[in-house]
Order: C-alpha cells, then structure tokens, then sequence
C-alpha cells in the first residue's frame, strides 16, 4: 500500500514536471535509460563516472572554503588555517578538497590510460577524445591556481618558478611573466587573480567541456574493450527491437554498478582525510603548513604529484627554452593521438607483443618521470635516467605511425565477446 502511494506520488511528480518542461524527459532517455552501452564494460570504464563525482566535490566543498578564504598576502595562510583550526568541521572540508585534487588526478590519468589501452582515440572518437585533453588542460590549469592560493612556502616558490618559466620565451618573456603575476613576484595581485580564475572563469570553462566531452561520446556511443563497435552490429533486444543487441541501458545498469565504485572511492578517500591527509608529503607538502616567505627558499622546490612528470622533463634538459619547450610538447603531443595511431584495429586486446610492450614501457616511463620529478634532482645519474625517459616519452608517440602499422594483430570479432 505504502509503495504504492509512493509510485503514484514519484509519476505525480514527473508528470507535472513534463507538462512544464517536456524537453527534460527526452533528454533524460537520450543520455540515461535509452542510452545503450556495450554489454562488455570491464573495471577500466568506471573512471569517468568517478571524475565526475570528484568533480562534484571540488565544487562543493570549494564553494565551503571561499566563504572564510582572504585573497591577500598577508591574510591567506592565516585564513587558511582559521578554516582548519576554528571553523567548525573546516578541517575536513579542506581536507576533502585537497584529498579531492590528487583523486581527480589518479582517476583521470587511469581514464586516459584506458582510452590508449583500447583505442578509444580512434574515428570516430577523434572529438571525444580532443575535448576529453582540452578537459586535462583546464584541470592542470585549475589545479596550479588553487595550489598556489593556501599561500605556503611551496605555493610561493612554486607559483614563481613555474610562472617565470614564461621568462624564457624570447622577446615577451619579462613582459609575458610580470603580466601574469601582476607584480614582479608572486603577492595580492596574483593571488587576487588567481582565486577569480579558480573560483569563477576556470571551473565555468570545465563544465563546459564536460558537458561538450558527454555529449560528444553519446553522439558516437561508448567504445568498449573489444573496440567493436556495437551501432554497426545487430538491432533487437529486449528493450527495444532498433538498439543494439550488445549493448543495455546504461540506466539502470551501469549506474548500479558505477554506485558500488564510487561508494568504495568514497571509503579510500575518507581513509586518507581521516589518517593520512598529507600522505606522506605527495598531497600536502611538509612546506606548504609553513607561510610564504620570499626570503627563504625551500630546500627543493617541486610541484605537487601530477605535474612532476612535466617537472623532471623540464629539469633534465639543461637549456631553459629547450626544457619548456619540451615540457609542453609533452601535453601538446597527447592531442595528436588519434592521427598517429595507423593501427587496423582499436583495443590493444587483439594487438601485437610489440604494443603491448611499447605501451607499458609508456606507463612505466610516465610514472618514474614523476618520481624523479618528485625528487631533488642533484642525482647525475637520475638526470641521465630522465633525459633517457622523456625521450622514451616523445619516441613513443612520434614513431607510433610505424610501429602501429608494421605490429601484427589479431581478428576483431563481429561482436562483443561478453555478451549473453
């Protein structure tokens, strides 16, 4: 009797609902219940989801923490620590946001590594996968701003070694920098500047990409780990005798599941607020619970985690120009994937030895940039070691035309191989 006022009161809803905005509804069926997704998704395919949760959160409890922040030089740290100290529950509201940062990282790094893995890249994803790196781009730019904004000794010299990395560009360096600060070192103006960008401009341009990104991989459907694409396939199922035969209603199917990963996401994540919020130095650095002076510089200066693979390629090659160059060539690179890749086929399941191995050494070469970034680099033997990687790094792609061509592969099924 119970459920049933309930049903009645739910279609109540929706009914009145459709009746004042009947664009919702279809929408709604477009990108939910009539959305079909390959019946073979594997644990690699819940990282999405998960970025958009994080995402989610940064929002949330960002918009917490600019209620109590004072963009100034001379207010921030103190701010920041009136918000872990005296502001009720502030200690883990900031917490979450800068547990939240290094999370959206893993999951979008391992969502990117994904669509290498299984071609995800490849026609007709092109502008999935272009929108889906304009995404990476905005979030490298969020994540930079709100570094710098708790004004520790690593925000500073941070925010100054990397900003004066614009010094190196010829003719318009100088002028380039001190713009970009609106001093000659970082002070109020950049932090002023900053917080509007990290707060307002940014995050309204990531949003936007999302929505684009979504939108953009709902128009071509989901790649899957067999890179067959199920459009192209047989129709009929028992939804609806036009979808495709291999693919279900990504709601409610994939939304259950995507749920039990996000509730475990959300256990790791209250794990490391709870006992380890610095873990270790890789999340909160030691010299960022020290206030900013421009008179001591820090032992070694590094950035957080996820920039540190760019780090040690900029710090390896010895001339400045060169290093900047090649540290955003590194990034700039990642947009032409889809037109390096002369491979018949996407997923690399049913790809030569010969891939396999050059992608793994890829992901062993990323991750051991980033370690070696992470450290104080006055090892010659570590700089050899990373000048070796990073150019491991750029051969990887640039002879990706021929090694994709010349590999041998294996025969694509017509369909997925997972299916009922």
């Amino acid at each position: 009797m119970a459920d049933n006022i309930l049903v009645r009161a739910a279609n109540g809803v929706m009914g009145w609902v459709n009746d004042r905005a009947p664009a919702l509804m279809p929408m709604y069926r477009k990108h939910m219940s009539e959305y079909y997704a390959p019946k073979n998704f594997n644990i690699w395919y819940i990282f999405g989801v998960l970025s958009m949760v994080v995402l989610v959160n940064q929002i949330v409890t960002g918009i917490f923490l600019t209620m109590h922040y004072k963009t100034s030089a001379a207010e921030a740290f103190a701010s920041v620590e009136y918000i872990m100290r005296d502001v009720e529950w502030g200690w883990l509201i900031r917490y979450m946001h800068s547990t939240g940062a290094s999370l959206f990282f893993i999951v979008v790094y391992l969502h990117m590594f994904r669509g290498l893995m299984y071609g995800s890249y490849k026609k007709p994803r092109e502008l999935v996968w272009i929108l889906g790196m304009l995404i990476y781009l905005a979030l490298m730019a969020e994540a930079f701003m709100g570094y710098v904004l708790p004004w520790g000794q690593m925000s500073f010299w941070g925010a100054k070694v990397i900003i004066s990395l614009f010094g190196a560009i010829p003719v318009i360096g100088n002028g380039l920098t001190e713009w970009i600060m609106g001093d000659y070192l970082p002070s109020d103006a950049t932090l002023n500047r900053f917080f509007a960008l990290h707060v307002i401009a940014v995050p309204l341009v990531l949003l936007l990409l999302v929505v684009l990104h979504l939108g953009a991989l709902h128009e071509v459907g989901s790649n899957n780990p067999d890179g067959v694409e199920i459009k192209k396939g047989p129709k009929g199922n028992r939804w609806s005798p036009t979808a495709p035969a291999d693919g279900v209603p990504f709601h409610p199917y994939y939304t259950v599941k995507d749920t039990f990963y996000v509730f475990a996401m959300m256990v790791i994540a209250a794990f490391i607020i709870f006992f380890a919020p610095a873990f270790g130095g890789w999340f909160l650095e030691h010299d960022n619970f020290t206030e900013a002076n421009s008179l001591v510089t820090p032992a070694h200066i590094k950035p957080v985690w996820y920039y540190t693979p760019y780090y040690a390629m900029l710090r390896v090659i010895p001339h400045k120009l060169s290093g900047v160059l090649v540290m955003f060539g590194a990034i700039a690179i990642l947009f032409l994937v889809p037109w390096l890749d002369r491979a018949k086929v996407k997923s690399y399941r049913y790809r030569g030895l010969l891939s396999k191995l050059l992608l793994f050494g890829f992901a062993i070469s990323f991750v051991w940039l980033g370690r070696i970034g992470a450290g104080p680099g006055t090892d010659p033997v570590e700089t050899i070691i990373g000048r070796f990687l990073t150019a491991y790094y750029f051969l990887f792609f640039l002879t990706m035309p021929v090694w994709t061509k010349l590999d041998k592969t294996k025969p694509v099924p017509e369909r997925v191989t997972t299916h009922d």
